[in-house]
């Protein structure tokens, strides 16, 4: 399942997060120090924590200035939920339900849980249990006697007592007491006597929650562990320096026999396969230094019991080669930051591939490593952790934001004892410190990446960019409007990039906006114009051009003279009689092909690449109506020169 939402209740400084929404993918929360960024996801990694025992505690947890306050008034804190996550349950959760209780008892894929200050779990989900008897009384062939009044049973209770009625009007009827055997064993079977519909409905997803896996930039590796008594202890017990530990002799199938064996040879190659593979895995992503391998070692330590006689100890030891000095050293005596990044590989390469469900919490991940070694992290994010599972992390850093992708990012502001620690996606907060990391990852982004001129003009996506700079080619050959040449066009990746940027930027640039007829996108900018972050005649929607409520840059195109476009780039042989719908001519599309979305870059490619064949074949309603597009924003920068 999906975790899409969390609200964090009266912890610590955190009074009410309200509703935090979670990406599928990755979710970064930026935020000062001690404005509430570990807190959350503190709170968070106590839902179903992966490592340890860990709870909620009213003395070390409630906030401390209102717990006493609140006592007195009568309120019950033991109740409080501190963590509450709406998850959204996907095919293997539904299949996992119904294998048990059968088909068309989930009534909705949403699912929500969460735990209170006792410790308690509380949850909330949609369960059609009418069906559920209706799917089991399927199933048993009854006598006519029976089925009629088992049929309008809503609940297993009902289902039970219908039975029964009927067993003891009929008691001498074998075939109906047969029958009723039957159906109170198929129900036990379901549903055992000590236990409820929910218990076992909750038994199967609380299996399938994932595990809220927490690592902080304190985490390390140390440089030396007893081997035994690591392996013999319980990992829920263990500190989180010790249990990267255990992971690094669990990494690569590592067998206790083979590490613990007398024989020489055989010991150390078990241990050279483990540290093959972890160096593997810190090369791919550590790009500061490729000249690294791991050494592992065991010694014997022996140390004089209490009572006089001796223990013997195995201990293993971690050292880093480098290559490039010709020189190794104790791990604990590298960089905090490549301790750090090593510790963290080794940590999760307990659930890398393993089929444990489990969502990644990192606080302040990296801190340590330099702005590159940054990066390199971010991309191990990107292209390992985020594959495998949901990534939540806290950082300050502007190194570990991603300018291309700014809708993952949540702002974490302390705003004071009345309000406590607030989570938000709105830009547009008023605490200039919180948004400097945005300030400084985008502005780094755009030096390297963006001309930013005077006057700016803001699309979606490149395939914008590219019909909107060659059909302004072709109208200003022709003695036509165009484009002002003054415009810098800035393609940002995404509608969702949009509010963001502008918010960001948009008091230092002179910026006009272009964005599809997207109602959510258009309230977003509205609110910005109304802040004055900018001009609300400098936001234009396709819709406004297009005359249609709902429009894509594609929208512009005459019907034919789009298909024309998509058939080149992709090979079909569409006709836009096929096409049925009011809506978009991308959706329409891709509802034709049967396909959720397709490559939108494709037909602009064609009719750049083939730009004199293309062009010059465009019906004059097609030209008519990005021409009428091109007015509107060269109109946004002419009030701009008065």
């Amino acid at each position: 399942m999906k975790l899409k939402s969390v609200q964090i209740d009266h912890f610590k400084h955190v009074l009410d997060s309200t509703r935090v929404e979670i990406q599928p993918d990755i979710t970064c929360l930026v935020g000062k120090n001690e404005s509430g960024k570990t807190a959350f996801l503190e709170a968070l990694r106590r839902l179903k924590p992966a490592q340890g025992a860990v709870e909620f505690n009213i003395n070390r947890h409630y906030p401390a200035w209102l717990e006493k306050m609140h006592r007195r008034q009568g309120k019950d804190l033991d109740a409080v939920c501190p963590v509450t996550c709406a998850f959204e349950l996907e095919d293997e959760d539904v299949a996992a339900i119904e294998a048990v209780f059968g088909d068309g008892v989930v009534t909705s894929r949403d699912f929500t849980l969460s735990r209170r200050y006792d410790n308690s779990h509380s949850y909330d989900y949609s369960f059609d249990q009418t069906q559920a008897v209706a799917n089991v009384v399927s199933e048993l062939d009854l006598p006519s006697k029976m089925s009629d009044a088992t049929s309008k049973a809503v609940t297993f209770s009902g289902l039970i007592a219908a039975v029964n009625q009927i067993a003891a009007d009929n008691e001498e009827d074998q075939q109906v007491t047969s029958a009723g055997a039957a159906v109170k064993d198929a129900v036990g079977k379901l549903i055992p006597a000590d236990k409820s519909i929910d218990d076992q409905v909750m038994n199967i997803l609380w299996n399938r929650v994932p595990k809220f896996f927490f690592y902080s930039d304190y985490s390390r590796l140390p440089g030396k562990v007893r081997i035994r008594e690591l392996l013999k202890a319980n990992p829920d017990q263990l500190d989180e320096d010790h249990q990267t530990a255990l992971s690094l002799l669990q990494l690569a199938g590592t067998d206790q026999e083979y590490l613990l064996d007398p024989d020489y040879d055989t010991r150390k190659r078990e241990l050279e396969n483990v540290a093959n593979a972890i160096t593997q895995e810190v090369l791919q992503y550590w790009t500061t230094n490729a000249d690294l391998r791991v050494m592992i070692d065991i010694s014997q330590v022996t140390e004089q019991r209490n009572d006089g006689q001796h223990a013997v100890h195995d201990e293993m030891h971690v050292r880093m080669y480098d290559n490039r000095h010709m020189l190794s050293l104790p791990f604990d005596e590298r960089s905090s930051g490549f301790q750090w990044f090593f510790s963290f590989l080794t940590a999760f390469s307990r659930y890398q591939y393993g089929d444990t469900p489990v969502i990644i919490l990192l606080d302040e991940p990296a801190l340590g490593l330099h702005a590159k070694a940054q990066k390199d992290f971010l991309r191990f994010i990107e292209e390992r952790l985020s594959k495998r599972c949901q990534v939540i992390y806290t950082t300050h850093s502007p190194f570990m934001i991603q300018p291309d992708h700014l809708e993952r990012t949540r702002l974490v502001e302390d705003r004071g004892r009345d309000t406590g620690s607030v989570t938000t996606s709105d830009v547009l907060t008023t605490d200039s410190d919180t948004l400097f990391p945005l300030q400084a990852a985008l502005g780094y982004d755009i030096a390297q990446h963006l001309f930013i001129a005077k006057d700016n003009l803001v699309v979606e996506g490149s395939s914008d960019f590219l019909f909107m700079q060659t059909i302004s080619a072709r109208l200003i050959e022709e003695g036509r409007e165009g484009l002002d040449k003054r415009w810098s066009i800035m393609p940002l990746g995404g509608a969702d990039v949009i509010p963001a940027f502008v918010a960001l930027l948009g008091n230092h640039l002179d910026v006009t906006v272009v964005v599809d007829a997207r109602k959510e996108g258009h309230q977003k900018l509205t609110a910005l114009a109304k802040a004055g972050f900018l001009g609300e005649k400098r936001i234009i929607t396709v819709g406004e051009v297009a005359n249609r409520k709902m429009a894509d840059i594609e929208d512009l195109f005459a019907t034919d003279d789009y298909i024309a476009l998509y058939n080149a780039a992709f090979g079909k042989c569409l006709r836009s009689v096929d096409l049925k719908g009011s809506d978009p001519i991308v959706r329409q599309i891709a509802r034709m092909e049967g396909v959720d979305r397709y490559d939108h870059n494709a037909p602009a490619e064609v009719l750049l690449r083939e730009r004199a064949e293309r062009v010059v074949a465009l019906s004059e309603k097609t030209l008519a109506a990005f021409e009428e597009l091109f007015k509107r924003i060269n109109g946004t920068l002419a009030k701009t020169k008065i």
